[in-house]
């Protein structure tokens, strides 16, 4: 009797264990995704494109970073840095707060990525584009002790 006790015993954990893993498995209700469209001829409304706000949070900031930076390469896929800082200023950041690395390298090449930073209180808002990183990115990172946002050399905004 014991050793079929025993055994039991040792079996129920993996009784639970399969049961657990089966219930895993259902398939699951219906998502919001999932569910069909109304009919009738009201569309969704469009999301309001960001707008420029000096008070804003840096997530904020970088919403609208990243709107006017798409908005730039929408322009021109091949846009360099100066066309991103004119966007920028453009949408309201400030120039004095800007970085951009350059657009060539020091054999006269095109660089294959180029970054741009504004920084945003003691945040700072770092874009980058070009083909060796798959396009464009941006990013939400700490000023730097430099006081800065991008590491090594950047060129002059001088326009």
């Amino acid at each position: 009797m014991r050793s079929t006790i025993g055994t039991s015993l040792r079996a129920f954990p993996v009784a639970v264990s399969i049961s657990l893993l089966l219930a895993g498995c259902a398939t699951p209700g219906p998502t919001s995704t999932d569910r069909p469209e109304p009919s009738g001829s009201s569309s969704p409304s469009a999301v309001p494109a960001p707008t420029f706000d000096p008070s804003a949070s840096a997530e904020d900031a970088l919403a609208l970073f990243d709107s006017v930076n798409r908005s730039t390469l929408a322009t021109d896929a091949d846009a360099d840095g100066r066309a991103f800082i004119d966007g920028l200023v453009t949408a309201g950041f400030d120039r004095a707060a800007m970085q951009v690395t350059a657009d060539q390298t020091t054999i006269g090449n095109a660089a294959d990525s180029i970054q741009f930073s504004v920084r945003w209180g003691d945040d700072c808002l770092i874009g980058q584009n070009g083909p060796a990183v798959g396009g464009y990115h941006s990013t939400l990172a700490p000023v730097l002790g430099t006081g800065t946002c991008l590491i090594g050399s950047t060129r002059p905004i001088d326009w």
